[in-house]
């Protein structure tokens, strides 16, 4: 058989697996209308089902995963069967997921991460307004930035579940890779101003240092912010990732000038309902503890006890007096493991306060 004849051959199979795939696509969508009509046939009239759950999502996709053969890595199998799912879940009920904006941002890149791009999601101005827009219910969930791999903590996050009654549904991790961007009219050589978040210039500090040292850094609100500021001008650069540089048509002079490369940052995703177990989870917790000596002795303790692991911890002021603190603690685990049930109630006989953010299933990548 020539070369000609075997990619003949070739395609004609490929044609053929694509139509198995749209059958066996098509078979999966009406399967997930099927399963819209049972939740909302089996409920009392004027209940709502929940047609989202976090749970299962997760399980499908590790599922995916530990059968994966490849040639395709579980990274690329997993994004295809998140889109597949995304689109399955609009049929049933499309999903309104703000997340901080504006379009652009890497909050809307783990939006889209752990979503798909089926869902409706709405850019909000600050990490407050997304609170108060999953509060009032006008969106289903919210995505916030809770911490950076570089940087730390993002306080405006913490803050924020200080003030408002939100559960974590789950957790996203986006691997954060800067770029320097110009727009048409930028005159390469005359650069004399870059624009970013506070957050990734710092991320990028030692790399414009080396590059661009007397270049004024001015922080805005967000990288897509930066973004769209650059477009109009011809003496300025951005540092921005890949989806603000596609959505503002600016171009790349630099690619990946963070300066660790392993830069991450975690996102929660958050809602109001509670996520049952799932054998591979997280919990979250904010505690108050009497300022005495020993305090956080006292607070890890149980947790030592319990050989729970714990995966951060992180101290904020808190709201009721001078020198008080509260501490955000995350942790393996399910808030109904027995194990995790005890070392909970532990720490609520010595604390001033436990708040149970909510158990979640760990990223899935």
């Amino acid at each position: 058989m020539s070369d000609e004849d075997q990619l003949k051959a070739l395609r004609k199979r490929i044609d053929s697996l694509d139509e198995k795939i749209l059958e066996l696509i098509s078979e999966r969508a009406q399967c997930a209308q099927t399963v819209a009509h049972v939740k909302q046939k089996s409920l009392p009239e004027g209940s709502k089902p929940i047609f989202y759950r976090p749970e299962r999502e997760a399980w499908v996709l590790k599922h995916i995963m530990e059968l994966n053969k490849g040639p395709l890595d579980n990274e690329e199998m997993a994004r295809l069967f998140r889109e597949i799912m995304s689109a399955c879940l609009a049929l049933e009920e499309p999903l309104r997921v703000a997340y901080l904006g504006p379009e652009g941002t890497f909050t809307q890149a783990a939006a889209i991460k752990h979503f798909g791009h089926s869902v409706i999601s709405v850019p909000m101005a600050a990490i407050d307004e997304i609170f108060r827009e999953v509060a009032a219910g006008a969106v289903q969930f919210g995505v916030v930035p809770v911490e950076n791999s570089t940087e730390g903590a993002i306080n405006h996050t913490l803050d924020s579940f200080l003030e408002h009654d939100m559960v974590i549904c789950g957790e996203v991790e986006l691997r954060i890779h800067h770029h320097l961007l110009i727009g048409e009219n930028t005159k390469t050589d005359k650069i004399s101003r870059v624009y970013s978040h506070a957050q990734s210039l710092a991320q990028c500090r030692k790399w414009l240092d080396a590059h661009y040292p007397n270049v004024e850094r001015v922080a805005v609100a967000s990288n897509a912010e930066a973004a769209k500021r650059v477009k109009g001008e011809w003496n300025s650069a951005a540092i921005a990732g890949d989806m603000a540089c596609e959505l503002y048509g600016l171009t790349r002079i630099a690619d990946k000038i963070e300066d660790r490369p392993d830069n991450s940052t975690r996102f929660l995703i958050i809602g109001s309902q509670m996520v049952p177990p799932t054998g591979d989870d997280k919990t979250s917790v904010i505690v108050s503890m009497r300022n005495k000596p020993g305090a956080l002795h006292h607070l890890l303790q149980p947790f030592h006890n319990n050989g729970i692991d714990l995966s951060r911890i992180e101290t904020r002021p808190s709201r009721s007096g001078k020198w008080t603190y509260v501490f955000f603690i995350d942790f393996f685990g399910h808030q109904h493991d027995p194990l995790i049930k005890d070392a909970l109630e532990q720490i609520n006989e010595e604390s001033v306060a436990l708040k149970v953010l909510g158990s979640y299933p760990k990223a899935v990548l």
